[in-house]
C-alpha cells in the first residue's frame, strides 16, 4: 500500500511540474498568435516589423499571472519549450579557435624556420589524425630539431612563465594551459556577444576535448551578421595617421620599383607568347587568319608599340582616383591589385618600419563614384599600436550631432592617460580608430581629449553600430576563429518540419492506440493511458530541462510510442500466462505477472539506455536532441509501463476476485497466433546461410560502389533550393557543373518535385567565409545563367524563380571527427552491451550471441542500402543515419534480452534437452516479439511516410533494422548461444579424453 501511495504522489508531482512548465509554452504561443493577428494586413500579408513591435512592447511587461508569481514576456520565452532549428529555422555554427595564432603570439611572432616548419608539419598531420593540434605541433618540433622550445618561447610575451632554463615538458604544459585558457576566454566572449544579439534561447556550448564551440541561434535570419559577430576578433587600435605629404616621397621611391617590376613581368609574358608561335604552325591556319583580317599584310606585320614601354606610373598611382581631402581613394575594383602591390616585401622595404597601410571599412561616394580610402598608420616595429581595445570599459550605440549612428566608448584610467597624451601630440592631425585591420574612422584632433571618452563614426547602420558596440564591450577574441560547420535553415522549412512532425506523432499514436484496444480489449485502454502519460511526461521533462525539441527528437518520441508498448505487451502476456496456468485470483495474477517481467523490462531498457548515452556523448546538434529525447523516453516509459499501469489495474480490479480472459483478449488476439510450437532452432543453418549471402552481396557492392556519404562524413557544402515550379535535378546539375569547376556535385529531389538538394565538394578544403560566399555566389549564378539553356520553351520554366531555404557546411577536418565519433559510439555501445549481458546472465555465450546479432543487424542494414543503391534507390549516410544505427542496436538488444531472459528461466526449471529448452523459450516469447515488432513498425512506417525528406533515410534504416532485429533475436542470437554452448562442451570433452 505504501509503495502505491508513493507511485501515486510521484506521478502527481511529475504531472503538476509538467503542466507548470508547459503552461509557459501555451502562453507564449497565444501571444505569438495575437501578434500575428495584429500584424496581418488587410491583404493577408504578415508585416514582420509590426509583429516585432507588438512583441517588443510586451517584452518587459507582465503577461502571465500565477498565484505565486507574475512573469514578463521575456521570462515566459525563457521558460517555454525550446524548438530546435529544424523546427523553427535559424542558424547552427561550429567554430574552431586557431591554435596556430595563439602559438605565434606566444612565440612573439617568431620567424624561426624550425618553428614555422613544425606548424606546417602539424597542419599536414592533422588531416589524418584525431590528436589536437598542440600535441602534433610539439611532436613535429621535436622530430625535426634538437633545439629547445625555450629558444622559441622564452621572450617578453611570456616573461615570468618561461625562461631559457625551462624544460620542454614545462613549456609544453604552460603553452597547453595558455591555449586552453584562450579557448575558455573565447567561449565566454562569444557567449557575451550572443547574449546581446537579441535571439531567444540561444545555445552556446564547448565541445569537450576540442577547441570548438557550438552555437545555435533559433530564429536568426541574417547569417552574414552572425558570422561577423562570431568571427570578429575585435582587435581595436588607436593609432596616429601619416599625412599624404609625409607618405608621398616614400611612395614615389617605391613606385619606381613597381614600374620596373611590371615592365619585367610584361617582357616575360611577351616572350612566352612568341615562344608559343613555333615554326611548326600549320600554314593553312596562317592563310585563314590572313584572309579573315581586314587589315593589309603590311598593317598585320607592323609591330605594335607596347603601352608598358612608356609606363610612368605603377598600379599605386595609375589607379588612384583622387587624393583630395588629404587622402588616397581607389575604386573598389582596383583594391585587389593595389593590396597585392602593398604586400610585396621589396615594396615595403622602401617605407619606415613603423608605417602600415590599412583600408577603410566602407566606401564613400565621391563625384558619383564609390571609392575606398587607403590610410597610412603608425605602429611600432613589432606592429603594436600605442593604445588598444583592452582599455575599453564600456561601449554603447548612440548618435552623433547629425543623428547618424555612432559608437561611444569610455576607457579605464590607464587608457585615458595614453589617449590624452596621443591627442595632445596630434592636435591638427588625424588619429585612426582601426578594428581588425580596417580603419573605421580617422578624425582630426581639434583639442586634447580628457577622461578617456571617444567615439567611432563610420557611416554605420543602427544594427552595425549596435553589433560593434557589443563586440567592443564583450572584448576581443584571443585568437581568430573559423567556421568549420554551419547550417542555415529558413523559417518556411522549419514550419514544414513542424507540420510533418505533428502529423507523424498524431498518426503513429492513433495507430498504436487502436491496435492495443483491438488486441488487448480493456487492458489495451490501460496501456494507452500509460502511453499518453508517457508522451506528456517526455514533453514536460524536456520543458523542465530547457532542452530543445528537434525533428530527430520528434522521431525519438514517435519511436518511444512504439517501444513503450513493449513493456505493456510483456506484462499483459505474462498475466495471461499466469491465468492460463491456473492463477485465478486477480491480485495474485497481476503481482506474479509484474514480478516475473520486471527484470526483463529493466534489462531491456538499460541496454537501450547504454546506446542512447553513447549517442549523446559522441553525437552533436540534432543528434544530441534525439539522444536526450530517447533517454527521457526510456525512463518515462519504464515508469509509466511498470508502475503507472500497475496502479491503474490495481484500482480497477481491486473489487474483483477473478477476471475473465476477455479483459485482456479479443477475437483478434485469439486468432493472431496458434498455440502450435515452431521448431526455430532446427532452421538456424538456413538462417545463417541467408544472412551470410545477403551480407556478402552487400559487402561486394560496397567494395566497388562505396556508400552514398553525406557532407557529415566527407565534408562539403549542401543547399536546399526551392523552385517556383517543378524542376529536373539533372538539369540543375548540368547548370552547376561548369560553375563548380567540375568538382564533385550531386543533385536530387528533396521531398517535393520543386525542391532540389545540391551537395558539392567544390572548395571543400577552404573553410573561410570568403569561400562560403564564393560557392553560394557560383550556385546562384549557375542556376540563374544556365537553367534557361537547359529547359525548352515548352517546359514553361524559362522564368523559373528559386530561393535557398537552407544551407549546410561541414569542413573536411570536422567530417573526419564526426566519422571517428560515429565509429567510436557504435564500438563502445557493442562493448558495453557485451559486458552487461555477460555480467547479468553470468555466461559469456549470451554476450557473444547478443553482439554477433547486433553486428549482423548493422551489416544487414548496410547491405540492404548497398543493394538498393545498385537498383537506383540511394539514401544518404549522415549523422542521422548513425542515430538510426544506434537506435536499432538498442531496439534489437531489447528484443534479444527478452528471449535470453526466458531462456535463462527455462534452463533453471526445465529438465528437457537444451535444444528443446531453447525452442520452448522462443515460442513462449514469440507472441510478445511479434506484437512489439508490429506496433513499432507501424509508427516507423508513419515516420517514413510523413516524417519528411530529412528523416527519410533514418526511417528506412529503422524499418529495415526492426525487421532484421526481430529476425536476429530468434534466428541468430539465440542459436549462437546454443551453438557456442555445444562447442564448449565438445571442446571440454575432447580435452578430458586427451
Amino acid at each position: 500500500m505504501q509503495s502505491k501511495r508513493s507511485i501515486f504522489f510521484l506521478t502527481l508531482i511529475v504531472t503538476v511540474l509538467s503542466l507548470y512548465y508547459l503552461s509557459f509554452t501555451f502562453v507564449s504561443q497565444n501571444i505569438q498568435s495575437k501578434a500575428e493577428e495584429y500584424a496581418t494586413e488587410d491583404s493577408g500579408i504578415l508585416n514582420f516589423s509590426k509583429k516585432q513591435q507588438y512583441l517588443d512592447s510586451l517584452w518587459d511587461k507582465k503577461v502571465y499571472d500565477l498565484l505565486f508569481a507574475d512573469f514578463t514576456l521575456k521570462e515566459v520565452k525563457e521558460r517555454e519549450l525550446n524548438l530546435g532549428l529544424d523546427l523553427q529555422g535559424g542558424m547552427h555554427v561550429t567554430l574552431e579557435i586557431s591554435p596556430i595564432s595563439i602559438l605565434k603570439v606566444l612565440s612573439d611572432n617568431s620567424q624561426n624556420p624550425i618553428f614555422l616548419n613544425a606548424i606546417q608539419s602539424a597542419q599536414q598531420k592533422q588531416k589524418d589524425s584525431q590528436q589536437d593540434f598542440t600535441t602534433l605541433f610539439f611532436e613535429s618540433f621535436e622530430e625535426n630539431s634538437d633545439v629547445s622550445l625555450a629558444n622559441i618561447f622564452a621572450n617578453s610575451a611570456n616573461k615570468g612563465l618561461i625562461d631559457f632554463g625551462s624544460s620542454n615538458e614545462e613549456i609544453k604544459k604552460i603553452i597547453s594551459d595558455e591555449i586552453e585558457g584562450a579557448i575558455d576566454r573565447t567561449f565566454n566572449i562569444i557567449r557575451t556577444r550572443i547574449d546581446k544579439f537579441g535571439v531567444s534561447q540561444p545555445n552556446i556550448q564547448r565541445i569537450p576535448g576540442s577547441g570548438r564551440i557550438q552555437v545555435e541561434l533559433p530564429g536568426a535570419d541574417n547569417p552574414e551578421r552572425v558570422r561577423k559577430l562570431l568571427q570578429g576578433v575585435a582587435k581595436l587600435e588607436f593609432v596616429e595617421v601619416w599625412s599624404p605629404a609625409e607618405v608621398s616621397p616614400y611612395l614615389q621611391a617605391a613606385d619606381k620599383y613597381l614600374i620596373k617590376k611590371e615592365k619585367e613581368q610584361r617582357s616575360k609574358e611577351v616572350a612566352a607568347q612568341k615562344q608559343e608561335t613555333s615554326p611548326d604552325t600549320d600554314i593553312s591556319d596562317l592563310i585563314e587568319n590572313a584572309n579573315d583580317s581586314s587589315t593589309s599584310t603590311a598593317e598585320a606585320t607592323e609591330t605594335t608599340e607596347d603601352p608598358l614601354d612608356n609606363l610612368t606610373a605603377s598600379v599605386i598611382f595609375r589607379t588612384l582616383k583622387t587624393a583630395q581631402r588629404n587622402g588616397f581613394f581607389y575604386s573598389l575594383s582596383d583594391t585587389a591589385q593595389v593590396t597585392k602591390a602593398l604586400n610585396d616585401p621589396k615594396f615595403q622595404s622602401y617605407f619606415p618600419p613603423n608605417l602600415y597601410f590599412v583600408w577603410a571599412v566602407k566606401t564613400e561616394t565621391f563625384q558619383t563614384q564609390e571609392l575606398l580610402e587607403l590610410f597610412a598608420i603608425k605602429r611600432d616595429r613589432n606592429g603594436n599600436a600605442p593604445l588598444t581595445g583592452e582599455v575599453i570599459v564600456d561601449a554603447r550605440q548612440g548618435f552623433d550631432q547629425n543623428s547618424r549612428p555612432e559608437v561611444s566608448m569610455s576607457m579605464n584610467v590607464k587608457g585615458a592617460k595614453i589617449w590624452r597624451r596621443m591627442t595632445a601630440q596630434n592636435v591638427g592631425r588625424q588619429v585612426g580608430i582601426v578594428l581588425d585591420n580596417y580603419a573605421y574612422s580617422a578624425p582630426y584632433v581639434r583639442s586634447v581629449i580628457e577622461g578617456g571618452r571617444s567615439s567611432i563614426a563610420g557611416n554605420f547602420t543602427i544594427e552595425e553600430a549596435l553589433d560593434l558596440a557589443n563586440i567592443l564591450k564583450a572584448g576581443k577574441l584571443p585568437a581568430p576563429t573559423r567556421i568549420v560547420e554551419e547550417a542555415v535553415i529558413g523559417p518556411s522549412l522549419g514550419k514544414a518540419s513542424q507540420q510533418q512532425g505533428l502529423v507523424s506523432i498524431t498518426a503513429g499514436l492513433l495507430l498504436v492506440i487502436l491496435f492495443m484496444v483491438f488486441y488487448y480489449n480493456r487492458g489495451g485502454l490501460v496501456a494507452n493511458a500509460a502511453l499518453l502519460f508517457n508522451i506528456f511526461f517526455i514533453v514536460g521533462i524536456l520543458a523542465q530541462l530547457n532542452a530543445a525539441l528537434t525533428l530527430p527528437g520528434i522521431a525519438g518520441i514517435v519511436l518511444t510510442i512504439g517501444m513503450s508498448i513493449d513493456a505493456n505487451v510483456l506484462i499483459f502476456e505474462r498475466i495471461k500466462e499466469e491465468m492460463r496456468a491456473g492463477v485465478g485470483i486477480v491480485a495474485q495474477a497481476i503481482k506474479q505477472g509484474y514480478s516475473k517481467v520486471f527484470w526483463t523490462i529493466f534489462d531491456a531498457n538499460l541496454t537501450t539506455l547504454l546506446t542512447a548515452i553513447f549517442l549523446y556523448i559522441y553525437g552533436s546538434g540534432p543528434i544530441k536532441g534525439f539522444a536526450v529525447t530517447l533517454i527521457i523516453g526510456i525512463f518515462s516509459s519504464f515508469f509509466t509501463s511498470v508502475f503507472v499501469t500497475r496502479l491503474i489495474l490495481s484500482r480497477l480490479l481491486s473489487d474483483k476476485k477473478e477476471v475473465k480472459p476477455s479483459y485482456f483478449n479479443t477475437p483478434l488476439s485469439n486468432i493472431f497466433l496458434s498455440k502450435k510450437e515452431f521448431d526455430f532452432i532446427s532452421k538456424r543453418k538456413i538462417s545463417y546461410l541467408f544472412s551470410v549471402s545477403v551480407i556478402a552481396i552487400g559487402i561486394l557492392i560496397l567494395a566497388f560502389n562505396g556508400l552514398n556519404l553525406g557532407v557529415d562524413f566527407k565534408g562539403g557544402r549542401s543547399y536546399t533550393v526551392e523552385f517556383s515550379s517543378e524542376v529536373n535535378p539533372s538539369n540543375v546539375e548540368v547548370a552547376l557543373t561548369k560553375q563548380f569547376q567540375n568538382a564533385g556535385i550531386e543533385t536530387k529531389l528533396f521531398g517535393s518535385d520543386n525542391v532540389v538538394k545540391v551537395t558539392t565538394s567544390y572548395l571543400v578544403d577552404d573553410e573561410s567565409t570568403e569561400a562560403d560566399e564564393l560557392v553560394k555566389k557560383n550556385l546562384i549564378e549557375g542556376i540563374t545563367k544556365n537553367m534557361k539553356r537547359t529547359y525548352t520553351k515548352e517546359s514553361k520554366l524559362n522564368d523559373q524563380e528559386f530561393t535557398i531555404s537552407s544551407t549546410t557546411k561541414v569542413g573536411a577536418t570536422i567530417a573526419d571527427d564526426i566519422e571517428m565519433a560515429s565509429r567510436t559510439s557504435v564500438i563502445f555501445s557493442l562493448i558495453a552491451i557485451f559486458l552487461y549481458i555477460w555480467v547479468r546472465f553470468r555466461r559469456w555465450k549470451f554476450g557473444l550471441g547478443a553482439v554477433i546479432a547486433l553486428f549482423h543487424d548493422t551489416l544487414m542494414i548496410f547491405s540492404i542500402f548497398a543493394i538498393l543503391t545498385l537498383l537506383g534507390i540511394a539514401f544518404e549516410i549522415d549523422q542521422v543515419f548513425v542515430a538510426a544505427m544506434l537506435t536499432i542496436i538498442g531496439y534489437s538488444i531489447n528484443d534479444t534480452v527478452v528471449v535470453f531472459d526466458r531462456v535463462r528461466e527455462m534452463l533453471g526449471i526445465q529438465k528437457k534437452g537444451i535444444v528443446e529448452t531453447f525452442n520452448t523459450a522462443i515460442n513462449k516469447t514469440i507472441n510478445r516479439t511479434m506484437i512489439t515488432s508490429l506496433t513499432t513498425l507501424l509508427v516507423v512506417l508513419i515516420l517514413l511516410v510523413f516524417g519528411g525528406e530529412i528523416l527519410r533515410g533514418f526511417s528506412f534504416a529503422l524499418f529495415i533494422g526492426i525487421l532484421f532485429g526481430t529476425y536476429s533475436s530468434i534466428f541468430i542470437a539465440t542459436p549462437i548461444v546454443l551453438d557456442s554452448e555445444e562447442l564448449v562442451k565438445k571442446w571440454t570433452s575432447k580435452k578430458k579424453t586427451k
